[in-house]
């Protein structure tokens, strides 16, 4: 008799449950792939111990939308075809990522205004993976919407991505522990269990109000400590300019999800550095990857972060020319980098999240729903908003100059 399940040892959630439609998937060299993706990119080289990869991750994010499921199911909203379904896009939400995660995404924003959602479906749709689906029983294509945000029941895809998503539980916890950051504390058992859905939308329980609200904070901690690092940016940073110059000669943005699903972090950094020198362009690339292995990095001169009002839209290149030119230094030695993230997650649909719908109960009465503007939660409507960030790097060498040009240009240097 075959076994249905598996235990999967993990750090975070002591073991995952894996059934096997889901073992099938994860077998796939698709799926596999993802053991060989950072999940932090370059955040190794400032916390030694974030060398965990997207694949872990999946199966965590899997793990805890399937926890959430459970709870829903049992409260009447949802059946156990639902349950499988929502583990399942748990499972392949990251499985379009590119060599690097977030920052070969920034590449393919630049270069085919792509994102690893729109990969991540046709993933679903045209490899072995929409073979496995369909050989399970599943609705491939109701997957691969469910997956990113784009099914029809929102409270479903709320689960998965979004202000009470399993994902983003997952990540948390997992990259503060990797990292050995403190801020990412999140008592995500009572959130889940205090989930509820109201008008078809994923709502909350009022006396788990201040685990949402720990858990914007650990967010907002995170991407400053950890996520948009100083120096954890500078070696992304010659990452996203060593993929972006060598793109033409190494097809890394390629259409072709065969080659695509080739792509890992060691392949395309073996590629940077063994790249024949025919040009500027790639002799730069060669030299910035090269420098990133051996941990030779950028430095920061400059950073300024913006909450309220946002940055104003600015043309990097004409501002990289300005300060290259008062500082007279050559622009390939300007670096401008502009993190931004919104301070609350986006919802599904890609739109700021402004409320969250909580559910209160009084005595034998029915329960009562109401939405409560994020305005109107003290510590989350402090760091509501965006966090921008824009600073300026460039060589040791150059540190100086470059220092005193982009301070002159961009106003007082606010590190």
């Amino acid at each position: 008799m075959t076994k249905k399940y598996l235990q999967i040892v993990d750090p975070i959630h002591d073991f995952i449950t894996v059934y096997q439609q889901e073992v099938e998937l994860i077998d796939s060299s698709v799926f596999q792939r993802l053991r060989r993706i950072r999940q932090l990119a370059g955040a190794h080289l400032v916390y030694p111990g974030a060398q965990h990869s997207r694949f872990e991750h999946s199966l965590g994010t899997m793990h805890i939308a399937g926890q959430a499921a459970n709870v829903l199911r049992n409260k009447g909203y949802l059946d156990a075809n639902d349950s499988e379904n929502i583990r399942m896009a748990a499972l392949l939400h990251d499985v379009g990522h590119g060599p690097f995660s977030h920052l070969f995404e920034e590449v393919l924003q630049k270069k085919k205004k792509n994102s690893h959602e729109d990969i991540g479906q046709r993933i679903i749709l045209e490899t072995e993976i929409g073979d496995i689906i369909k050989k399970s029983g599943f609705d491939k294509t109701f997957l691969a919407k469910l997956a990113f945000g784009n099914s029809k029941y929102q409270f479903m895809n709320e689960i998965i991505s979004g202000g009470l998503s399993a994902d983003m539980m997952d990540y948390l916890l997992r990259d503060g522990y990797f990292t050995g950051a403190e801020y990412a504390k999140v008592d995500f058992m009572r959130i889940i269990h205090s989930l509820d859905v109201h008008d078809k939308k994923l709502s909350l329980d009022k006396s788990a109000l201040h685990s949402f609200e720990s858990m914007m904070i650990s967010r907002y901690q995170m991407f400053k400590a950890v996520y948009f690092h100083k120096t954890v940016r500078s070696a992304e940073v010659m990452l996203i300019q060593a993929m972006a110059l060598a793109d033409s000669e190494l097809g890394l943005t390629t259409d072709d999800i065969e080659i695509y699903v080739q792509m890992t972090d060691e392949l395309v950094i073996s590629k940077l550095v063994s790249l024949e020198p025919k040009n500027t362009d790639l002799r730069r690339a060669k030299q910035l990857a090269i420098e990133y292995q051996e941990r030779k990095l950028l430095k920061c001169v400059y950073e300024k972060i913006f909450t309220r009002p946002r940055m104003r839209k600015m043309n990097i290149t004409s501002l990289q020319n300005e300060i290259a030119k008062m500082s007279k230094v050559d622009e390939s030695e300007v670096f401008i980098d502009v993190s931004k993230t919104p301070s609350i997650p986006l919802a599904p649909s890609k739109k700021e999240s402004q409320s969250i719908i909580l559910t209160t109960k009084k005595g034998e009465g029915p329960k009562e729903s109401y939405e409560l503007p994020i305005s109107e939660i003290p510590l989350v409507s402090a760091i509501s908003g965006f966090m921008d960030i824009l600073r300026v790097y460039t060589r040791k060498q150059f540190r100086k100059k470059v220092e005193m040009a982009a301070a002159v240009i961009l106003g007082e240097n606010n590190q």
